[in-house]
């Protein structure tokens, strides 16, 4: 009956909002979401930057599930650790994967959770920025999930990919989880307005801005296509 309510509940949209995962997992589901989206070719379409945002905003009540303290920046360094070791698990399946399978994905037959075009996108930002690619992936959508796959199949050397690894990730995650808490910190105690209660925007904004790299590079480019050659 239970699963019944919840299933009549549930619409696929929520999968975008970082406060399902919040709330319907907590912590657990987080460190999930994370490796699945750097891991996972399937998780692209998960909400990395927003959640671990929003993730930041609700840092203590999620530390509290495994570790009550008290102190925000042992809230914050336990869930830097946690989440960050998930995002590194996830891009060292995502190498693995790049080098058993990785080649045959180009002759994959596209569906609705994988274009051949992502993996050409990553492939071609790997090429123009080398190793830092896996540092600057990170903060990429869609680019994140398949740039580990593609160091796999280029055959990127393990240790120089390790490297990388840690450091993108250490990166990312302390800079949406650190910016979230401190930046709902900082906003509420000067104007008093609770981020909290405007999630929603909160998350639209974060994926404007994180996307628009994205969007401008395919406008750019189908414009350069399309104009005529002299």
């Amino acid at each position: 009956m239970l699963s019944d309510i919840l299933l009549s509940t549930f619409h696929w949209s929520q999968l975008l909002q970082p406060q399902f995962y919040i709330e319907h997992g907590g912590l657990w589901l987080i460190l999930f979401v994370i490796f699945a989206e750097t891991g996972l070719f399937a998780g692209f379409f998960l909400p990395g930057d927003s959640l671990l945002f929003v993730a930041g905003i609700y840092s203590s009540n999620i530390a509290n599930e495994i570790l009550p303290t008290g102190n925000e920046y042992i809230d914050l360094l336990v869930l830097l650790v946690l989440i960050s070791l998930a995002g590194i698990a996830g891009n060292s399946v995502g190498y693995w994967f790049g080098r058993k399978v990785g080649p045959t994905m180009y002759h994959w037959k596209e569906n609705l959770l994988f274009k051949r075009r992502y993996l050409q996108q990553a492939h071609d930002f790997y090429e123009r920025h080398g190793g830092g690619a896996i540092v600057i992936a990170r903060f990429v959508p869609i680019v994140r999930t398949f740039a580990p796959i593609v160091a796999g199949i280029v055959e990127m050397d393990r240790k120089k990919f390790a490297f990388f690894n840690v450091i993108g990730c250490v990166c990312w995650v302390f800079s949406m989880l650190f910016g979230g808490h401190f930046l709902q910190k900082w906003i509420l105690s000067q104007f008093g307005f609770d981020l909290r209660l405007h999630l929603e925007v909160i998350v639209l904004g974060i994926v404007l801005v994180t996307t628009a790299p994205v969007l401008f590079k395919l406008v750019f480019h189908r414009k350069k296509d399309d104009k005529p050659s002299a």
